[in-house]
Formats: structure tokens, sequence, C-alpha cells
């Protein structure tokens, strides 16, 4: 696989800037290529040094950052850094289309985050599958199932996905989750923020570039994906973390789930800005992104932290933290559910799903070993 490397950080951003070039290779090497052929979707052998629960809770981690490196790579590919694009401060690049240009309404740095964000992603599922190797386990390959169509529009690499970003429900009630006192770990449920169903967050065509109410709705749908994914993985990782045995591996997964955390705090800012002026309102086909500041405190698009929550017990403080943390809603098994409800995997076949559901059963099983 082409190694992606960062260069010169620009001042003003929370971000570096990569090397040009650094997605010419498009998706067929930032994702396809992760592995060598001839593995197994899961391994049944010897897990070398690592108990038979790590192994297992890594191969879900990394077939989760395999599905986030595919639908990552989709979004860079059309709305990340132009490959060849020299830094800011030695040339200011228009938007390359009408989609990049609507990311950029939202965070003049939107096209940076993306690119970055991606090459994490990238990075979390080599680095797995690596380690796991490196111990004599089975890593995870599901290049068998990049078999889904992709964008038509000019950008996107006309080669199959693993996953399909056309057909999108997306959960949103996270957005008012975060703004709450109450844990849905203790019970509490919380409505949706945004009602998002069956969209697409990236264009189709050509023809979506066209109109620019149109294109801004689906750039803010990404932008409320974005943040559904990433705080799905945080929670994911920080209820793993506690089935770990290895100091190592819990090293692993505390390291790359604060990078999840990390890409999670952009991204409620990020989608915050569609629902505010100057973007919104914004309307199509039946869509609204509303101005949220007329909503109420627990729509306050600039609240971006979380705030603090029941934790534990009811009877104790309030305290600041990622939630959900349990297994009945932050487990491999609710985010296999919570991937699959999002109609991300619109096309697979039922192998895949039967897949997943082992590798997020095996995950679930895992007990920590004194």
């Amino acid at each position: 696989m082409q190694k992606l490397q960062s260069i010169t950080k620009r001042p003003v951003n929370r971000r570096s800037f990569m090397k040009s070039g650094m997605l010419a290779g498009g998706a067929a090497t930032l994702g396809a290529g992760l592995l060598s052929g001839g593995k197994l979707a899961f391994g049944q052998g010897s897990s070398g040094s690592l108990t038979k629960g790590d192994a297992a809770i890594l191969r879900f981690l990394a077939a989760a950052e395999l599905i986030e490196s595919d639908l990552w790579t989709q979004y860079a590919e059309l709305a990340g850094i132009t490959p060849g694009e020299l830094p800011p401060e030695v040339v200011q690049a228009p938007p390359r289309n009408s989609y990049q240009a609507a990311f950029l309404n939202l965070d003049g740095d939107g096209a940076q985050y993306i690119t970055s964000n991606t090459l994490d992603e990238v990075s979390h599922a080599e680095f797995l599958n690596a380690y796991l190797e490196s111990k004599g386990a089975e890593p995870v390959d599901l290049d068998e199932f990049r078999t889904l169509p992709g964008s038509q529009a000019t950008g996107a690499q006309d080669i199959p996905r693993l996953t399909n970003l056309m057909h999108l429900n997306v959960d949103t009630s996270w957005f008012i989750r975060y703004r709450s006192a109450t844990n849905p770990d203790l019970g509490a449920t919380f409505p949706q923020a945004v009602n998002i169903t069956n969209r697409t967050a990236i264009p189709k065509t050509d023809a979506d570039f066209n109109d620019a109410n149109h294109i801004q709705v689906i750039a803010n749908t990404a932008a409320f994906h974005f943040g559904t994914i990433e705080q799905g993985g945080s929670s994911l990782y920080a209820s793993l973390s506690r089935k770990v045995t290895s100091e190592e591996v819990l090293e692993i997964t505390l390291g790359i789930g604060a990078d999840e955390v990390a890409h999670f705090l952009e991204w409620v800012d990020f989608a915050g800005n569609g629902v505010q002026p100057p973007v919104a309102p914004v309307s199509d086909r039946g869509l609204t992104f509303p101005n949220f500041f007329t909503k109420g405190p627990l729509f306050q698009p600039n609240l971006i932290f979380p705030v603090p929550c029941e934790f534990i017990s009811p009877n104790l403080p309030h305290c600041a933290i990622i939630r959900p943390l349990t297994d009945k809603f932050a487990g491999a098994r609710a985010a296999a559910t919570f991937l699959t409800d999002m109609n991300l995997f619109a096309g697979q076949p039922k192998k895949f799903f039967s897949t997943l559901q082992q590798l997020a059963n095996e995950a679930d099983a895992a007990q920590r070993e004194l």
C-alpha cells in the first residue's frame, strides 16, 4: 500500500497538511490493499501470545476500521484535499466542486479534516491487522465484500465498495444525548435531532453539483454522518477496553479509542455549523436543517463538549464522559446493529452480515482474564 505521509502544518490549522498526491492512489490503495490475499474473514486458529478474548476484540475492531476506511475514502475522494494541491499558505486553490465548497461553508478547513480522518482510519486498520499477524493471530479480510457501486460523480474512483453512502438512515440522537444530563446506560432515550432517512451523503452523479441547496443538504447529511460514525467508535473502544486482558492490547484500544474521541469532537463542531446561520436553515426534497439556536439548550450548536451526566449511579455527582459505555448499547453486537440499521451495507449478501455478526459475538464474549 502507498504510504501517506504528513508534511507542513498550517499555523491556523488544527490538523497537518498532507503530501501532495496523497490520495492519488484512490480508494483501491486506501481500502482494498490493506491486507495480503488469502486471509480468512475471521480466524479459528492460534492467537499466539494473545488470549482468545483479546484476539476476538482486535478482530472486530479491525473489521470496524476496515469499514470506516472504506466510507471515509469515499468522502475524501470527493471532498478531501485535492491530490497535488499545495498547502494553502502557498496558494489558495478554489474548491474543486460544489460538494467540497459546501463543506467549506461549514468550516474553512473541512477538506483537510476529511482527509486527516481518512488517513487515521486507514492507519488504524493497517495497524490492527499487522498486530494480529505479529502475534500469530488471523487478521481480518473483507475484500470479498467490496462489491457495492459507489458514486459516479467526477472525482470518485470507479471501483467497488464495501459500504453504501447513498441510502443512509443517520441516527442523529447523539447530538442531543451529549447535551443532556441523562445517560443511555441508565435508561435514558433521546429523539432525533434531524430526521435523516434514506438520504445520500455523497453526490451520486455530476448532476448533484448543480443546485446549491441540494448539494448543501447532501454535505450537511454527511456532516451528521461523520459525527454518528465517530461517536459510535468512541463508545465501542471504551466498551471493549473493559474486557481486555493484556496491558499491551489495552494500550492499543485506549490509544486508538482516544483518537476516535478526537475525531468525534471535531465533527460535533462541524455538524453544528450546518444547523446555524449562515448555512441554516436550508432545505431540499423534504429534508430541512433548521437553525438549532431557536430550538433550546439540547440543540445548542456551539455546545461541543460532553455535558456532565449521570454516571455509574444517579446518586453520584454528574460527570462529563463518553456515553454509552455498556455492552448493551456500545459493545460489538450493538455496533454491528448500529451500522446495519444505518443502511450502510445496503446491497451486501447474507454472508457479509453473518461474518460481521460472528466477529461481534466473539468480541462481546471476551472476558478479562486474571
